[in-house]
């Protein structure tokens, strides 16, 4: 099985550190990886995005031209990526932040309104944790117990204090289903 992810928004919405995660989950779970950031020379508000391979064999190239799940976190990354899920792919969206729907319809896309949620919760930097989770949730990429563990191993240890609520965030978006 071959997953390969695609994460983009605005930079400092935790895109890099989400693709982070997941490829250091991966690893975890016993998958050859890889992870390749991308991002504008604007720290915050330019633009982001991660790549992420998560396979059960070695990884030919960090480098996707297609993918078979798409998270995004603004509009112009859904209208960039939007052509790049695989046929029967998905697409997660923050529609706290991306008010269009997908126009493809031989994908399928879920609506979460992450940012909103993360807000409530009290802290925005878990909005890029509920869609990993509906990711999680749909595809299966990842083991939430390994997860747990890249969370520790990634973050500064100054934040690890968060991870409880981030494990909260991530069963948020697991079980989160659009009305």
């Amino acid at each position: 099985m071959v997953h390969e992810i695609i994460l983009a928004g605005f930079g400092g919405q935790g895109i890099l550190s989400a693709g982070r995660i997941m490829a250091y989950a991966g690893m975890l779970d016993g998958k050859q990886v890889s992870w390749l950031p991308s991002y504008g020379p604007e720290m915050r508000g330019g633009t982001a995005n991660s790549s992420v391979v998560i396979s059960d064999k070695p990884v030919d190239s960090p480098v996707l031209n297609s993918a078979g799940s798409i998270i995004v976190m603004n509009k112009p990354s859904l209208e960039k990526f939007e052509s790049w899920v695989d046929k029967g792919g998905i697409i997660i969206i923050d529609s706290s932040i991306v008010n269009k729907d997908v126009s493809r319809k031989d994908i399928k896309s879920f609506r979460i309104p992450a940012t909103k949620i993360a807000s409530e919760m009290g802290n925005m930097a878990f909005a890029n944790i509920i869609l990993l989770g509906k990711l999680i949730a749909e595809k299966g990429t990842v083991s939430v117990e390994n997860f747990k563990k890249a969370l520790y191993a990634v973050l500064p240890e100054r934040k690890h204090n968060l991870i409880p609520m981030e494990m909260e965030a991530l069963k948020t978006g697991m079980e989160y289903n659009e009305v």
